[in-house]
């Protein structure tokens, strides 16, 4: 039996207690079985404290139910927890272990695929430092911000901007496409390659590569297409204030570290940026619910952008109060919840693979990626990886119409 040697046992143990995996469900996903010298566990348990080796078989099914690359088990230490940056999550529940290793999983994916981005561009002689990357600090008046973030953009008149758009999807995309003409690699991904290792939007909603190269925007693609926007415009203010990191829905809470201060002035200057405040009719404090609703919801639909961040801005201008807000964002949650139930329900199968595909890695990368396989700087292996796609479909994906 081809047995893998020299794999390290306390990183079997690690990756399993990582995953958040009890030994029975981990050996159940592995498929060790019960026998008459000992149970599944039992069994694990031999493999974790070295007293057996896996085979190699084996070794790949457990890569697979922990969510790691094989050359983990080769490691004399456990790498960094998901390379993540500073976590500028505030949650008011724990997130499930099993949320925490998918994440930590992706998020060491997508640093990968950004390390390599970089090394490509590295080795180009006209590629130089993005100016504005680190050019602005959270120090700074939020209006101050969101103005210069505006400039960035090539957008003078916000309101008429967002006003112009079909609808929410136009404008994502549309400011996706410019942040992307600043260097910025935008994508939007949800899951480990398979729709049963989705996460949720409330475990991250967004995260931040800042780097002066190669920066990275991730998207959680499972969250609202509505909400798209301001999620990018709040990442791209973690890039231009130099700040790495994952992030996630936004909370009335009041912030008492510099990570949950830095949160706070990214939302707030992506709700300046998107309803700045000399574009807010005039709008009293709102003493009743369903007048601020129905307040909320007129300003969402005719700026394309979502309930919750129009509910945050008024919040932040001082229209309504917090209770107010947690209320309406609790209201909003449940709506939609139920119209996830319903997507479900009415759903006949994915997307086209292609098409998808390009939506979820971007014009940037997909250019990019074609142009260093053309001068041979990437094989389709490295383009695959970068890429987040299996090598046979590199050629098809860089031909595939958008």
């Amino acid at each position: 039996m081809n047995r893998a040697d020299n794999v390290n046992p306390a990183m079997l143990a690690w990756a399993r207690k990582t995953s958040g995996l009890s030994a029975e469900q981990a050996a159940g996903k592995i498929g060790l079985k019960l026998s008459t010298s000992a149970t599944a566990a039992e069994k694990l348990q031999a493999l974790e404290t070295g007293q057996v080796k896996p085979t190699r078989k084996q070794l790949e099914k457990i890569a697979h139910a922990y969510w790691q690359p094989l050359t983990t088990f080769y490691l004399s230490s456990p790498p960094d927890a998901g390379d993540r940056g500073v976590d500028f999550r505030q949650h008011d529940q724990a997130i499930e272990p099993e949320d925490a290793a998918r994440l930590n999983a992706l998020l060491r994916n997508l640093r990968a695929r950004q390390r390599m981005v970089r090394s490509l561009l590295e080795d180009d002689d006209d590629t130089q430092p993005l100016p504005w990357a680190g050019s602005i600090s959270n120090s700074m008046p939020v209006k101050e911000a969101a103005s210069r973030i505006r400039t960035q953009l090539g957008i003078e008149d916000v309101t008429s901007f967002c006003q112009r758009q079909r609808n929410p999807t136009d404008l994502f995309s549309a400011l996706r496409r410019r942040t992307e003409e600043l260097g910025v690699f935008v994508l939007l991904v949800s899951d480990l390659g398979s729709h049963h290792t989705a996460i949720s939007e409330k475990v991250f909603r967004g995260f931040a590569i800042a780097d002066d190269l190669a920066p990275f925007i991730m998207i959680n693609s499972r969250d609202a297409k509505v909400a798209r926007s301001f999620t990018l415009i709040h990442e791209l203010t973690h890039v231009m204030i130099g700040s790495t990191g994952v992030s996630a829905p936004a909370a009335p809470t009041n912030p008492a570290t510099p990570e949950e201060k830095t949160e706070r002035f990214c939302n707030d200057a992506a709700s300046e940026f998107l309803l700045p405040e000399e574009s807010l009719p005039t709008i009293a404090k709102q003493t009743s619910s369903d007048a601020a609703s129905a307040i909320i919801s007129g300003l969402a639909n005719r700026r394309n952008v979502s309930e919750p961040m129009v509910a945050y801005r008024l919040w932040r201008a001082g229209r309504i109060p917090a209770a107010m807000l947690r209320e309406l964002l609790g209201l909003y949650g449940e709506r939609w919840k139920e119209m996830r139930k319903q997507q479900r329900a009415g759903s006949s199968g994915g997307a086209a693979y292609y098409p998808m595909q390009r939506f979820k890695n971007g014009a940037a990368l997909l250019k990019l990626v074609g142009r260093a396989l053309r001068a041979n700087e990437l094989t389709h292996t490295e383009a695959a990886r970068i890429l987040g796609v299996s090598s046979g479909t590199v050629g098809p994906l860089l031909k595939a119409d958008t």
